[in-house]
């Protein structure tokens, strides 16, 4: 079970809406989630590769 990394959402891969998750990887490999409501809200935070401690 995935949780978004900013909210906690939880994913619910059985919902259709679960194809919209946005999936992140640090440089070490880890892997971290974001709901379809934060990857919206944060795309250009994304875009231009902020660290997730720079995001309001």
């Amino acid at each position: 079970m995935h949780t978004c990394r900013h909210c906690g959402t939880a994913r619910d891969p059985d919902a259709a809406s679960a194809i919209a998750w946005a999936r992140e990887r640090d440089p070490d490999g880890r892997e971290h989630w974001l709901c379809p409501a934060c990857a919206r809200r944060h795309v250009r935070d994304i875009e231009a590769k902020l660290p997730h401690e720079w995001w309001a």
